[in-house]
């Protein structure tokens, strides 16, 4: 049984945050659960008869509190997202909250519990797993919401994964340095210069093709997002090296098996292939490289335990944001780039750097929200992507994500 909970969410946009579930036994234990997290965790619990805990700490604010635990009770994670879309819960400092969430993840769940949760737990629907005509799909529910969304508050150079800040303060006016910066070094550490033949796997808004044409290169860049490619083609044209790239709406798997590259570029994208393709993937790069060519893959990770846990479950960010990814450990990488015939010769990982790009990424998005209407988008997608931008900063300020730019190569 569902239940209608606001009347400011469209339920044939959001049906599942429009309608809470009505589950009374489930609840129970989610209240129970809740109870104990509140005894783990350092927060404060306010509800509309009085609140738990001291001043001063993470604050959750339960508007609902009987919605919010059907909500736990029913989906996990899925459902305590759900709960904030619909406003049964806020807070006044909603990374803080999450930050101190994620810094207690492993004991969040005590182990009797966790040992039932995969009776329970969901798994992602067939229709996200990323054959080719899927994952076209699933790229496009995201990345081609709109360019003018993204320009809202992304950097000038419309770069959207890690930037690398280099000791810089991390502030607004830093972000587009530090992009380019994360950019320069994986083309320095891939020997990117004149007459250096690229692939890119994954285009985003075309700046790292662009920089690679303006060091005297020619590239090759695929994507499977349209809205990406002819605003990469636009850049190139703009910065006067249209002639110097090459820029596909492709798969990965349909690449010319007989091609070769000096150096093949895939920034922050195989958070979309999906585990059963990782094979394919590393495979495709190694076809790809020339003899002598270096791989340069900057990748978001994960623990290890936490991946084998998490593996094959459906979460709300699949759900609402990713649809279909996954994010890989360091060991699911080496085992995967030694299979391929592949190395890792170098590698930097930058999380706390991400952690302050997702901070900026935030705070801009936040202060122009008011625009998201004139866009298309409603309140409800507004608290969606403040949440989803939050949750993922809270990841990597625990250290629960990483990020890492790795160099790869032909092993002898």
């Amino acid at each position: 049984m569902n239940t209608p909970t606001d009347t400011r969410t469209d339920p044939r946009r959001w049906p599942d945050v429009a309608r809470a579930p009505h589950a009374p036994l489930r609840a129970g234990i989610a209240s129970t659960l809740m109870r104990r997290i509140a005894g783990r965790v350092p927060l404060r619990v306010e509800t509309p008869n009085g609140s738990v805990g001291p001043e001063g700490l993470p604050l959750l604010r339960l508007h609902r509190p009987q919605t919010f635990l059907n909500r736990i009770g029913t989906g996990g994670l899925i459902g305590f997202g759900e709960a904030y879309q619909a406003r049964d819960w806020d807070t006044d400092d909603l990374p803080r909250l999450l930050t101190a969430l994620a810094a207690h993840i492993d004991t969040l769940v005590p182990a009797p519990l966790q040992r039932l949760r995969k009776p329970f737990a969901r798994r992602g629907p067939r229709t996200e797993d990323n054959t080719r005509a899927n994952a076209r799909r699933n790229i496009a529910e995201h990345y081609d919401l709109s360019d003018d969304l993204f320009a809202l508050f992304l950097d000038p150079t419309m770069t959207y994964s890690a930037a690398l800040f280099g000791g810089a303060e991390g502030t607004w006016d830093d972000l587009a340095e530090a992009q380019r910066r994360k950019i320069d070094r994986l083309l320095d550490r891939t020997d990117v210069g004149p007459g250096t033949r690229v692939l890119e796997i994954g285009t985003g808004w075309g700046e790292l093709a662009t920089r690679a044409a303006e060091r005297g290169a020619t590239v090759h860049t695929i994507t499977l997002s349209e809205n990406q490619l002819r605003r990469a083609k636009a850049l190139a044209t703009e910065r006067g090296v249209a002639q110097h790239i090459t820029a596909e709406l492709r798969d990965y798997r349909d690449l010319d098996p007989a091609r070769r590259y000096d150096a093949v570029l895939s920034v922050e994208m195989i958070e979309a292939v999906g585990e059963r393709y990782w094979p394919e993937y590393f495979a495709t790069l190694h076809r790809s490289l020339a003899p002598g060519g270096k791989i340069g893959l900057q990748a978001i990770t994960m623990r290890h335990d936490r991946m084998k846990a998490t593996r094959g479950g459906y979460t709300w960010i699949h759900k609402y944001i990713f649809p279909g990814g996954i994010i890989p450990s360091l060991p699911a990488i080496e085992q995967h780039t030694h299979h391929a015939g592949l190395r890792i010769t170098d590698q930097l990982a930058f999380g706390r750097d991400y952690a302050r790009t997702l901070k900026l990424w935030r705070e801009r998005f936040t202060a122009q929200s008011h625009r998201l209407a004139t866009l298309g988008f409603d309140d409800t997608f507004r608290r969606t992507w403040e949440f989803y931008l939050a949750y993922s900063q809270a990841g990597f300020a625990t250290d629960y994500l990483d990020v890492r730019q790795l160099i790869l190569e032909a092993r002898p």
